[in-house]
């Protein structure tokens, strides 16, 4: 039964039905897929806030120029 997993593996029993919904009939490597595009997805937004922030404070300095 799902509660004896999700006890067995310290997962709240809302956490595995999210999972279920979201993995749900996908393949292994599909998964795979999914975890780098996310990361990848991660990645980038953190290189946007940063590119965004030092274009923030250029900005700035040429204001007080």
């Amino acid at each position: 039964p799902v509660a004896e997993l999700c006890r067995q593996e310290g997962v709240a029993a809302s956490t595995f039905y999210s999972w279920r919904a979201k993995y749900d009939g996908m393949e292994v490597s599909e998964v795979k897929r999914l975890k780098a595009l996310e990361e990848e997805n991660r990645r980038l937004k953190q290189m946007y806030a940063e590119l965004s922030l030092k274009s923030q404070l250029q900005e700035e300095i040429i204001k007080k120029l």
